[in-house]
């Protein structure tokens, strides 16, 4: 099966991708948007994510990835959302700002602008491959 990529949106203040690096692994759960949910269960081990400081910053600072595909939610009373695990890969050599992503037309259909609400979403690997290039890598 193909890799896929992801974009998962925290609020730096609540977890930030430096929290992350010192637990060394998290567990990605407080999704309770449907269609973010549906995301996570497709979710593979060995998918990747950006990590996207949503709030403050408004950036992708850094690479994640799935390290244990979906369970219950430990958060979820009614244990009807899932959640998985997650590893830090590393930081990207230059945050790239919600900003530059809407300025660059090769990403004017990426979800992160389509649907910016979404704290999970897909990426497709040309847009991956894009932000990486802005990226500086």
């Amino acid at each position: 099966m193909k890799k896929q990529y992801w974009l998962m949106k925290s609020e730096p203040d609540v977890y930030s991708y430096d929290d992350l690096v010192s637990e060394g692994e998290g567990t990605w759960d407080g999704v309770r948007n449907h269609t973010a949910a549906i995301h996570l269960r497709t979710m593979k081990v060995g998918d990747e994510a950006f990590f996207y400081h949503s709030n403050i910053g408004l950036e992708i600072v850094g690479i994640i990835t799935i390290s244990q595909e979906h369970f219950i939610d430990p958060t979820d009373e009614k244990a009807r959302f899932v959640a998985v695990k997650v590893k830090p890969v590393r930081k990207i050599a230059n945050s790239v700002t919600l900003k530059a992503i809407k300025a660059n037309p090769k990403l004017a259909a990426m979800e992160l602008i389509r649907q910016s609400r979404l704290s999970v979403a897909p990426v497709r690997p040309e847009e991956w491959k894009e932000i990486l290039k802005m990226a500086g890598e």
